[in-house]
């Protein structure tokens, strides 16, 4: 049987954003093996009752740019776990994330994630556990 050729997946989301990201003001910058990088940009849809950044939308940026760099070498993955630390109120006009690995593996690849607001400060961390499905 003849193997179809698929779209690498890197090229897929930096000439097509996917819907979600694109709906939610998620965009991916950057992804190269070893680093992937993004940005939030906020809108009101991005905010919780208090006026800060709600916290679903930084997990939203964090999993979109973890799970580009996990794939940054032309596999395919999904989320396996997540955990956040949220060190302080996100505010202003755009978040940044950078996605780094810390294991890439066979199987599971993990994924750190660091967070900033426009003046550089660290709002929130993360640790990313992606399944690699390509070759199970």
């Amino acid at each position: 049987m003849e193997q179809q050729e698929r779209e690498h997946p890197v090229q897929c989301r930096a000439n097509r954003p996917h819907q979600f990201s694109y709906e939610n003001g998620i965009l991916v910058t950057k992804i190269e093996p070893g680093r992937a990088e993004g940005v939030l940009n906020v809108s009101e849809n991005s905010l919780n009752p208090h006026g800060m950044v709600h916290g679903g939308a930084l997990a939203a940026l964090a999993d979109t740019v973890g799970g580009s760099c996990a794939c940054a070498r032309g596999r395919s993955c999904v989320t396996a776990g997540s955990s956040m630390e949220f060190l302080r109120p996100a505010e202003g006009p755009a978040i940044t994330c950078v996605a780094t690995p810390k294991k890439e593996g066979r199987t599971l690849s993990v994924i750190q994630v660091e967070l900033s607001n426009a003046q550089g400060k660290l709002v929130a961390t993360g640790t990313f556990t992606f399944f690699m499905m390509d070759q199970w």
